[in-house]
């Protein structure tokens, strides 16, 4: 690696205690590690979007309060929040602000730093996969670091983790923060309400952001809302 992301201090949980729009472009250059031993992946943060609390964003899960499955949004900051998503994938975030405001920063891209066979053995498909697409895109980014629904509610702070899951598994860490001078921000991807609003943060010309798409309206169930979109329960 040579950058010494790995050796670098977690992130405390007064990080995560702040507006979400202020959290994500914060995030890059950052590291989340998930697993131990010889299953943990590291990814460095890339490209990550912002997302309000109840009432204020559209275009959030929260914005019509809190249901069973957005409810560890409400919690308390610096948990994972992941969703399934278009009835095949899974999404993560990370929870911002005080417990129960219900805010969070989906992580769309990164780098994998450590534990590359491992993400590319959950990735492939009997095709090769390139570096740069190891985590390039949210559902690839959960499929690297071994994220799923079991995960739902995880503690991202070393300084405990209230469910009594072992804090250990997964860790937001400093990492190198990006270079502000590298940010860039505009619309968020794929979403249909508040398409507008310049919450999507990445790390200009890093090979693992992933495109920008806008919203294309499709069709599917109920149970498989696009990234970021307002869900129906």
């Amino acid at each position: 690696m040579g950058r010494g992301e790995l050796s670098s201090a977690a992130l405390p949980r007064s990080f995560f205690d702040r507006p979400s729009w202020e959290v994500a472009p914060d995030l890059l250059g950052r590291v989340l590690v998930h697993g131990s031993g010889e299953s943990a992946v590291a990814v460095r943060l890339t490209e990550v979007e912002a997302y309000g609390g109840p009432g204020e964003d559209p275009a959030a899960h929260t914005y019509r309060g809190r249901t069973p499955r957005n409810a560890v949004m409400f919690g308390p900051p610096g948990h994972i929040y992941v969703y399934f998503t278009y009835g095949m994938h899974f999404c993560a975030n990370l929870v911002c602000l005080p417990e129960g405001f219900g805010a969070a920063v989906l992580l769309r891209a990164g780098e994998v730093v450590e534990g590359v066979a491992e993400a590319r053995a959950r990735r492939s498909s009997g095709k090769p996969v390139a570096d740069r697409d190891l985590a390039r895109g949210p559902a690839r980014l959960a499929v690297a670091l071994g994220l799923l629904r079991e995960h739902n509610g995880l503690d991202a702070v070393r300084e405990g983790s209230p469910s009594g899951r072992p804090h250990q598994s997964a860790t937001v860490l400093h990492g190198l923060p990006a270079d502000p001078s590298a940010i860039r921000s505009g619309p968020r991807t794929g979403v249909s309400t508040a398409k507008d609003t310049p919450w999507r943060f990445w790390i200009d010309g890093d090979p693992t952001v992933s495109p920008y798409r806008a919203h294309v309206p499709r069709r599917r169930s109920a149970a498989a809302t696009s990234v970021g979109e307002v869900p129906s329960s």
